[in-house]
């Protein structure tokens, strides 16, 4: 496929993320859903967890609501046992995926499996159409050998969580939204491009490494935890530095319907968002 300057996409913005807490203290970095990028339709928030400090983990995400929308969490490192008050529980390991949609309502804990180690992840929310908000909860949730990888070239390894690569396709399915979710890692040097769905908002978020996106004079350099807003055409090109690059490409239909929220909840109105409060204090969750 022979690419023309305009096929490929450019570096809208560069973001570094913010310090934060959540849960019971648990410290991490937020990405999307800052003053800096308060959201990128369909995306509400990006967090990014990595440490090797027990105590900025150990008190984990306690019992707490959800109702309106998705929450993706993807480990690298480490071990998290999460709990609903449906009876659903599992953990999640090195490598591995869920994609819980909370819509009508739940009420979940994620607690770590481990006491010491690493713990690393991203946790990802996703917002779900008014036609979908108060649909059953459901997960989908993968161990990493149910991930496949493809290396479409020297150098190069993608895991395909959502989305297409040739024949393969991530286990992640979603129509509202038709996520695109790769892990991808480059040796020094090496470089891909991948051709984005037309008309979906998509972002890149290098987390080791360093690297640039896009392509000639239009190509910007990335650094390690540095989100890339992407623009222009549908043609994603990464290109790693001297160290290697790992990042995650991430893209999704754009809802285009207004925002409301509040904490743990994600609706369309100010009236539904009181509603959720009212169910959940109900215990209709």
């Amino acid at each position: 496929m022979s690419s023309t300057p305009q096929d490929f996409t450019r570096v809208g913005r560069v973001i570094r993320g913010m310090p934060a807490s959540d849960g019971a203290g648990v410290r991490l970095t937020r990405v999307i859903g800052t003053p800096q990028l308060d959201m990128l339709d369909p995306f509400l928030m990006l967090d990014e967890f990595g440490t090797d400090k027990p105590e900025d983990y150990l008190a984990g995400f306690p019992d707490h609501p959800h109702r309106g929308f998705e929450t993706v969490t993807y480990m690298l490192d480490g071990r998290m046992r999460h709990r609903d008050n449906h009876g659903n529980e599992g953990v999640l390991v090195p490598g591995s995926v869920q994609w819980m949609t909370a819509g009508r309502g739940l009420v979940h804990s994620e607690m770590p499996e481990q006491q010491e180690g690493r713990m690393r992840g991203f946790q990802l929310w996703v917002n779900l159409p008014a036609s979908e908000k108060m649909t059953q909860p459901r997960y989908q949730e993968f161990a990493p050998d149910r991930i496949p990888q493809v290396q479409p070239g020297e150098g190069i390894n993608v895991k395909v969580i959502a989305g297409r690569i040739g024949d393969v396709t991530g286990p992640i399915v979603q129509p509202a939204t038709e996520p695109v979710y790769l892990d991808i890692e480059l040796a020094p040097g090496a470089s891909w491009q991948y051709a984005l769905p037309e008309g979906h908002n998509a972002f890149a978020y290098l987390f080791e490494g360093d690297g640039s996106v896009g392509d000639g004079a239009d190509a910007r350099a990335v650094a390690s935890q540095e989100l890339a807003v992407l623009i222009g055409g549908p043609v994603f090109r990464l290109q790693a530095g001297g160290a290697g690059a790992r990042a995650i490409l991430v893209a999704g239909a754009p809802l285009r319907e207004p925002v409301a929220r509040y904490g743990p909840f994600v609706m369309n109105t100010k009236q539904e968002i009181m509603q959720a409060f009212v169910d959940y204090q109900e215990g209709k969750f």
